[in-house]
């Protein structure tokens, strides 16, 4: 059999001794600008402010301020976002929360810690929540539903909004893979009452570890501030607006170290030249790949209809689950890694034990055992990329051989 040849797949190289060529490529590098390391030294020397709510803090949430048109707070993590979302929500005991299943264990969590009633919900052939889904689990006890938006791709958001509306729900958005991301040309994370950034190493724009809460009911800002605190009034104090502060509400550490906020710094200013070169990868991806999906037995993961995609990742679903692991073998061979994502939530130990679901998940199912995510990253090298797509066009070619 001979090797599949995609004529819009133009190698770094002519050099036919190139095909074939391994090196290693890992499934993420954090994104490095290149002077991150002078802005934390900044804040170190110059500033001389490392703990949170400091130069580079206030700056970056005025820039994600400027970006989603609305008050937003750096916090450790997005998991913490989620967290602060279900206290600034007073969600509690018997309260019911619609979720995906297929999300990371975070979101769960957030409302899980507050006493919660999870209710999942299917998800659709874009890793969004079923909107069909959501009308079936709401009940008298549901008081919000978190939107996932898996890969930075949105549902219909009009149509959750009026579902939520009807039924008088909050709405919660998870957009941890999502910053930039557009719905009918707007912004997700602008559509809930509350939404979560996240910041960690293999998101679009990195501080390490980190994420952001943004509240788009203004009314919530002034407690947000207190949760962050460790539930003290200290954001008035340093207002000037009382003579000290103390413990006034429940909270916790959330505030963002002053050095990861510099790092940060630099790539929300670097934001469009980020977004723009995962698109490149992205379109570079698909072109090579798309004439191979035959061999693969397989489809690309595509960008749901409506959104203006952050391209944060790129995917095969296998049709058949045992392909799979085949695959990713193949692919650690090469010194390739290309991961799976979520376990669903349903079917997890903690999921079945208090959690038992009473939808049928054939979309969730799909994903979770026919998943793969092949590597994505800012600094991706032609060469990282070519190695890849020689590979999977290696292992698309013997699939057919046999």
């Amino acid at each position: 059999m001979s090797v599949i040849f995609n004529p819009d797949f133009h190698p770094v190289s002519n050099d036919p001794s190139r095909h074939g060529q391994t090196i290693p490529v890992a499934f993420n590098k954090p994104a490095f600008i290149g002077y991150e390391l002078e802005e934390v030294q900044r804040a170190i020397v110059n500033h001389r402010h490392i703990s949170g709510a400091g130069y580079y803090t206030r700056h970056c949430e005025s820039l994600l301020a400027d970006l989603y048109a609305t008050p937003v707070l750096l916090v450790t993590s997005c998991t913490h976002a989620l967290e602060m979302s279900a206290h600034l929500l007073n969600l509690g005991p018997e309260d019911e929360v619609i979720l995906p299943s297929y999300t990371f264990v975070s979101t769960a969590n957030a409302f899980a810690l507050k006493g919660c009633r999870l209710k999942f919900a299917d998800c659709d052939a874009y890793g969004q929540i079923c909107l069909d889904s959501v009308q079936r689990l709401v009940t008298e006890r549901t008081k919000a539903v978190c939107v996932v938006h898996y890969a930075g791709n949105s549902t219909d958001m009009d149509a959750l909004l009026a579902i939520c509306q009807e039924h008088q729900l909050y709405l919660v958005e998870d957009a941890a893979q999502a910053i930039g991301t557009r719905y009918k040309g707007r912004l997700l994370g602008t559509w809930g009452d509350v939404a979560c950034l996240s910041f960690h190493e293999t998101k679009n724009v990195t501080s390490g570890e980190g994420g952001a809460l943004i509240l788009n009911r203004r009314e919530l800002l002034e407690r947000a501030h207190v949760l962050r605190e460790k539930g003290t009034n200290r954001t008035q104090f340093f207002q000037g607006l009382v003579d000290k502060y103390t413990w006034v509400d429940i909270g916790s550490s959330y505030v963002m170290s002053d050095m990861n906020a510099a790092y940060l710094f630099v790539q929300l200013q670097h934001l469009d030249d980020i977004q723009a070169k995962r698109a490149q990868l992205w379109e570079r991806y698909y072109r090579a790949l798309l004439p191979l999906l035959p061999g693969l037995n397989a489809r690309l993961f595509e960008n749901a209809p409506g959104c203006d995609p952050n391209y944060h990742l790129f995917a095969l679903v296998f049709h058949q689950p045992e392909d799979r692991p085949a695959f990713i073998r193949f692919m650690k061979e090469r010194d390739i890694v290309a991961p799976f994502h979520y376990v669903a939530l349903h079917d997890s130990p903690m999921g079945q034990a208090h959690y038992p679901v009473t939808e049928t998940m054939p979309g969730t199912a799909a994903l979770a055992s026919g998943l793969v995510r092949l590597p994505l990253f800012y600094n991706m090298t032609e060469l990282e990329q070519d190695c890849v797509i020689h590979a999977v066009q290696d292992y698309a070619t013997r699939m057919l051989a046999v």
